[in-house]
């Protein structure tokens, strides 16, 4: 239990536990940077802290998921990245922005940490970890932090304090996530829509490759670069700002303008748009027929067009759309590892974990892990803590 892991560690008592959710984006790949719609919702797989507050200036963190790393500890008048600080530069990221807002923030805490998403995985434990400590400091403090404030916060530790150039999505999904629905989101304006996801007869099925995702960074910046070239050289005949923008019959009839692989990339972030925002309908209109074929169709696009799944991404894909109670099933996330999600009949889910784990297995020759994905709220306090590793 967190409690008593807290008791051994700090030898005494914890005072409050919160929980951040993990992400799954369910359809909208690889169109965030091309001005397209992301679909993520959050899922109860997330990121837990025991924590004690401090009379002192001293954060210390333990996690139960690299126990090795022993107690971290920093001061908040010393937050200066430090590589040796490890995972816990996500918190001293967080403080260090916090404080140049909040000067009131004038005491530590200490804290143990579990986490039950999958490392590299693709369900985004570095934003559920940044949206924990922010949801410690803000609870702690009372701090005025509205939900878009935090996922932006977020975000900019991410970019600015850890180094990594990712986007908002993450970040967003999480802060603002509400039990059983998803967001439809535009990353560039922060428009957002909640869709209610009813779903009393199917369930969402995460698949792990349990390979982590090695080459996600590179080809995800080739790509990038690949789509804003088309996007420049359609510009010259197209009036648009970004290749979700344009027409797939004004792309068809401007096809010579670009490189095979240009003309490729942006195919799917157009019709890869059209697909999320068809699935928001789908989902208002109960029509989860309907969202598990635009499923299909998108891992179809992510493979050929935009080419980010790999061999053990499309082996589960595969294996899991051959099975009776599947209504879709596509990657999820980066690509080239990490998760895939089905939908899937309630009563089918045990025959299908062991016919696609086993399809898996004897193709890759390791085996993938499955979750069932619950729609669950934002960063939270816990109040029940029975339940909690």
């Amino acid at each position: 239990m967190l409690q008593e892991c807290f008791v051994e560690v700090f030898n005494k008592e914890p005072e409050v536990i919160y929980f951040s959710p993990g992400r799954i984006n369910l359809i909208g790949e690889h169109i965030d940077y091309n001005g397209g719609l992301v679909f993520p919702c959050p899922i109860t797989l997330g990121t837990y802290a025991a924590v004690a507050r401090r009379d002192d200036k001293t954060v210390r963190c333990y996690s139960k998921n690299f126990e090795d790393l022993g107690i971290i500890e920093f001061n908040l008048d010393h937050l200066d990245y430090d590589k040796k600080d490890n995972w816990t530069n996500y918190a001293k990221g967080v403080a260090k922005f916090l404080l140049e807002k909040y000067p009131e923030i004038n005491s530590g805490f200490d804290a143990v940490v579990y986490g039950n998403i999958p490392n590299g995985s693709g369900l985004s434990s570095s934003a559920s970890l940044e949206l924990l400590i922010i949801q410690i400091f803000k609870s702690l403090f009372n701090l005025p932090i509205t939900e878009v404030e935090a996922a932006l916060l977020g975000k900019k530790v991410e970019n600015e304090y850890i180094g990594v150039n990712s986007g908002i999505m993450d970040q967003f999904a999480i802060s603002l996530g509400k039990k059983d629905k998803a967001i439809l989101l535009d990353c560039n304006s922060l428009d957002f829509t909640y869709i209610p996801v009813d779903m009393p007869t199917t369930k969402i099925v995460i698949m792990n490759t349990n390979k982590r995702r090695e080459l996600a960074d590179s080809k995800y910046n080739e790509r990038r670069a690949e789509c804003e070239s088309a996007l420049a050289k359609l510009q010259s005949k197209v009036n648009a700002k970004n290749l979700c923008e344009i027409d797939l019959a004004d792309l068809k009839a401007n096809k010579d303008l670009l490189t095979e692989n240009e003309y490729k990339r942006a195919c799917h972030a157009i019709t890869e748009n059209i697909r999320t925002k068809a699935s928001a309908e789908a989902f208002k209109n109960n029509d989860l027929v309907e969202f598990g074929k635009l499923l299909n169709a998108s891992h179809k696009s992510l493979k050929e067009d935009y080419e980010v799944t790999g061999i053990e991404l499309d082996t589960l894909v595969a294996a899991a759309q051959e099975q009776p109670g599947t209504l879709g099933a596509r990657m999820t996330g980066a690509g080239f590892g990490g998760c895939s999600l089905a939908i899937v009949e309630n009563d089918k889910i045990e025959a299908f974990v062991e016919n696609v784990g086993k399809a898996y297995l004897d193709k890759i020759g390791y085996a993938a892990d499955f979750y069932i994905a619950k729609i669950g709220d934002g960063p939270t306090k816990v109040e029940d803590t029975k339940n909690i590793i």
